[in-house]
C-alpha cells in the first residue's frame, strides 16, 4: 500500500502540473491522465478529497465494494481512507477519466478556523463509495458553480485566498449535507425498509442470548449486518426518524428491560447482565436517563 502525503504528490500520479497552493488544490477530471503506478496498488491518502464525476471510465474500490462513476455522483473521501482504482482501459497512457471536478485540501488548510472542527461532524465523509451522494440537474449546477468558483480563486494566491476558499468550502458542505438528506427522503421506501430490518435485528438480538455472549449491539454490528457504514445508518435514521442508530439500540433496550422488570423475578443485576452490561450501575444510570424513575420504581408501579 502505497501512501500519499502532499497534494503534489499526487497531482505527479495523475500526470498534472504542480499545484498552485501546496495545500488545496482543485482538479478538473478531464485533465487527469492516470499513470501505471495509480493504478497498481492500494493508496492511503493523507489529505480530503470532495469529487463530483461523471461518465468515469473507471472503477474506484472501497473494502468489497466497487463504484462505477458512470452518472454524476458526490464522493468524500477523510485523510487516512484507504482507495484502489481499476482502470477499465489497459492504455494508461490515453486513459480519460471522465468529466467533473475533484477539491483536494490537506487538514493543515483549516488550521485556526471553526470549519477545522466542523467538518468531523459531516458524517458523509466516513460513507461508503456505494453511499455516494446522486444529484439532481439543479443541485449538480449548484455545485459545479462553486467549484469553479474555487477554482479561479487557487490561480492567484494571496492574504485573502484562504478565508474565501474556506467559506466556499463550508458552503459546499453545508449544500452537500442538504442533498444527502433530500437523498435519504426520496429514498425513503428502500431506506424504511432498511429501518425494518434494523428492528428486526435488533429484537432477534435482545430476544436470543446475544447479550450474554457478545454484550449490548453496536452500532457497528448493527452496520456491518445491513451492509452499510455506521455514519450511513446513524443520518439516515436521524432524516427519517430523528434518532440515531445508538438511540435505537438505546430504545429497544429500554423497552426490553421494562419487560423484564414488570414480568420476571430477576433482580436489577441479573436484568443488567442479561442485557449485556458489565456492571449494573451503568444499566440504573441509562434507564433513569431515559424514563427518568430508576428500575426499582418501574418496577413498583406494577405492585
Amino acid at each position: 500500500m502505497k501512501t500519499i502525503n502532499s497534494i503534489s504528490h499526487f497531482h505527479r500520479l495523475l500526470s498534472l502540473p504542480e499545484p498552485l497552493h501546496p495545500l488545496i488544490s482543485v482538479i478538473r477530471v478531464e485533465d487527469i491522465r492516470l499513470t501505471e503506478e495509480f493504478s497498481s496498488e492500494n493508496f492511503l491518502f493523507n489529505f480530503y478529497s470532495v469529487s463530483l464525476k461523471r461518465d468515469v471510465q473507471a472503477k474506484i474500490k472501497y473494502g468489497q465494494q466497487y463504484f462505477d462513476f458512470d452518472k454524476g455522483v458526490m464522493s468524500f473521501i477523510a485523510p487516512k481512507q484507504i482507495q484502489s482504482v481499476e482502470v477499465m482501459d489497459l492504455a494508461l497512457e490515453s486513459q480519460q477519466s471522465g468529466k467533473g471536478y475533484a477539491l483536494l485540501f490537506h487538514p493543515d488548510f483549516l488550521y485556526g478556523h471553526p470549519l477545522a472542527t466542523t467538518i468531523k461532524q459531516y458524517g458523509f465523509f466516513s460513507y461508503t463509495v456505494n453511499e455516494a451522494l446522486h444529484l439532481s440537474e439543479k443541485e449538480e449546477t449548484d455545485v459545479v458553480d462553486i467549484f469553479q468558483r474555487m477554482e479561479r480563486e487557487c490561480q492567484h494566491i494571496d492574504r485573502h485566498t484562504q478565508d474565501i476558499l474556506i467559506a466556499q468550502l463550508d458552503l459546499l458542505l453545508k449544500y452537500s449535507n442538504r442533498f444527502y438528506e433530500r437523498q435519504f427522503l426520496v429514498r425513503k421506501s428502500v431506506n424504511n425498509h432498511l429501518l425494518t430490518r434494523m428492528e428486526t435485528l435488533l429484537q432477534d438480538y435482545f430476544d436470543s442470548e446475544e447479550t450474554l455472549k457478545n454484550g449490548l449491539p453496536t452500532v457497528d454490528y448493527l452496520a456491518g449486518e445491513l451492509n452499510v457504514s455506521p455514519h450511513y445508518l446513524s443520518d439516515m435514521l436521524r432524516t427519517l426518524t430523528g434518532q440515531s442508530a445508538q438511540q435505537h439500540i438505546h430504545e429497544k433496550l429500554i423497552e426490553k428491560a421494562k419487560q423484564y422488570l414488570a414480568t420476571s423475578n430477576l433482580t436489577v443485576a441479573e436484568i443488567a447482565y442479561e442485557l449485556g452490561f458489565g456492571h449494573p450501575q451503568s444499566f440504573n444510570k441509562l434507564f433513569k436517563k431515559k424514563t427518568n424513575m430508576s428500575p426499582l420504581e418501574f418496577r413498583q408501579g406494577f405492585n
